[in-house]
């Protein structure tokens, strides 16, 4: 649900002088998506394109797993993250047409527990405000009790730990991506339509639009056979990892698509929410297009002259700017081994997908893939995509290994003789994330999570009074400093956290823990 470093790149890529080249031919896609897998070390991907109406190409590239060698095609199904909050947004907005909400109510008119950090903002936020970044809170706050997979929080606990999180801007003044109101949002479609998230969107939006080998939820699957398997290469060579396990509903991240679905999604939205043979049906209203994508939030605009945009910013469940004068509407997805993008240019009739199966380098498959396409059809010159965005991504992990090589040459050098183990050793409690322990095992400092039980491993001595923790998790690049604080007889009170590498994925926000002793 992130990778927010490749927008950051994307407003300071260089415009290149060229000629301007046509709408690329399937042969041009397919040599396009082929190169662009082995440039980033990506098992597997899927694409398509619909335009004026159409699905003019569709296929699978790669595999679905490097430990069996299946192909992807067409139908192979990847989670699509949080591409999913576009379909929360649309359930939403049935919702909302059927009179049974406004955009305008407040979430304590349907959820009176919700609670927020102050009273001005609980009883102020209302359910646009659930879909737009726009909390104060900072960016991923509370992530930690998604990430990783296989902590027991519930919606009862999302809900209630709002009040505790520390705002970082004022309410409605500031873009910072956000997961867990998502999540509300989710549980508000349960309560205002009487059935669950899951349900509503399986039996209202997925069934109608023809996306029949298309799940609202992990547990929907009996068949996992032409499923994509993640992969990852964030901590060494590349190996398959196992699938993401749900989140408390599915609102934020947790559709289980291929592209040839996604595809009758991208035309419904194209179509201004018609769909069926001759348009006779109407999913959601144009009325209801128009707020979602309208401009909630601000951003800054990308100043490249090769776009020549005005504006940016998010709409609800959508990313949107101008590209040359086109409106582009598009959202990105990432869990772990899950990494998507779409994008829809509607003046020119267009979406695309690029599903992929890898982190890192699914980011840059989907990245340097969909930038090609539109720019062909905005009749733009050969930007060379995928070889900028390799550059960038190399860069980028070269700089991030330094540090944490760095950082663990200094644990191995670290004299820790003078270290009085029984200092750190304790219970800590975090307000929102609940209680670690610090323990002794295997002859070293411990750390483990009672809620979270991926998060647990080994703490190094690192200087000072900091630690550094390798998890036993390592399907994503999330390992960690630990630093005490020490009372006046150097024993341990509180902990603070932060991540080790740059490259860190900022749904890891230990940067937002304060873990006090209580025992």
């Amino acid at each position: 649900m992130k990778h927010l470093r490749i927008f950051s790149f994307l407003l300071f890529a260089f415009l290149l002088v060229g000629n301007s080249f046509a709408q690329l031919s399937s042969s041009e896609v397919d040599a396009l998506v082929e190169n662009a897998l082995k440039e980033f070390n990506t098992a597997g991907a899927a694409v398509a394109i619909v335009k004026d109406g159409k699905i003019i190409y569709s296929k699978g590239f790669g595999v679905k797993s490097i430990d069996t060698n299946e192909p992807v095609d067409k139908d192979t199904n990847f989670a699509i993250a949080s591409n999913s909050k576009a379909l929360t947004t649309a359930a939403l907005a049935m919702l909302v047409e059927e009179g049974k909400l406004s955009w305008d109510d407040k979430v304590i008119q349907h959820i009176p527990e919700f609670k927020m950090y102050n009273a001005y903002v609980t009883e102020n936020f209302n359910i646009v405000d659930l879909l737009t970044h726009r909390s104060g809170l900072s960016l991923g706050m509370g992530d930690l009790m998604l990430f990783p997979d296989g902590a027991d929080f519930t919606i009862n606990d999302i809900l209630n730990n709002f009040q505790y999180f520390e705002p970082v801007s004022a309410f409605r003044t500031k873009w910072d991506y956000d997961n867990l109101l998502y999540l509300v949002a989710g549980e508000l479609v349960g309560r205002v339509s009487g059935v669950s998230w899951e349900q509503f969107v399986q039996n209202r939006i997925l069934k109608p639009l023809g996306m029949d080998n298309s799940y609202s939820s992990m547990s929907q699957v009996s068949d996992f056979s032409n499923f994509a398997v993640p992969h990852t290469t964030e901590t060494g060579p590349m190996r398959s990892t196992a699938h993401f396990e749900e989140m408390i509903n599915g609102a934020a991240g947790g559709i289980l698509s291929n592209v040839d679905d996604i595809s009758q999604w991208m035309l419904v939205q194209l179509n201004h929410g018609k769909y069926g043979k001759d348009l006779e049906k109407t999913l959601f209203t144009e009325a209801s297009q128009h707020e979602m994508w309208k401009l909630h939030t601000l951003l800054d605009v990308n100043r490249n002259p090769r776009y020549n945009s005005h504006f940016a910013g998010y709409g609800l469940g959508w990313g949107l700017t101008d590209l040359n004068g086109n409106l582009s509407v598009s959202h990105t997805g990432g869990l772990p081994g899950m990494l998507s993008r779409t994008v829809l240019i509607p003046d020119l009739n267009l979406g695309v997908i690029v599903l992929t199966n890898t982190s890192n380098g699914g980011a840059g498959v989907f990245s340097a893939v969909s930038r090609t396409i539109v720019d062909s059809y905005l009749g733009l010159d050969d930007y060379e995509w995928t070889k900028k965005f390799s550059e960038y991504f190399k860069n980028s992990q070269e700089e991030a290994d330094n540090v944490t090589k760095k950082v663990w040459e200094t644990v191995a050098k670290a004299n820790n003789n003078n270290i009085n183990t029984e200092n750190y050793i304790g219970v800590y409690e975090d307000k929102w994330f609940g209680k670690i322990t610090v323990s002794m095992k295997d002859n070293q400092l411990w750390f483990t999570s009672h809620r979270s039980p991926k998060l647990n491993g080994p703490m190094a001595y690192y200087k000072a009074n900091s630690f550094a923790i390798k998890w036993e998790f390592q399907d994503m690049n999330g390992d960690a400093f630990a630093m005490f604080a020490l009372d006046e007889e150097g024993k341990a009170q509180s902990i603070k956290m932060k991540g080790i590498s740059p490259n860190i994925d900022f749904s890891f926000d230990f940067q937002d823990l304060d873990l006090q002793r209580v025992e």
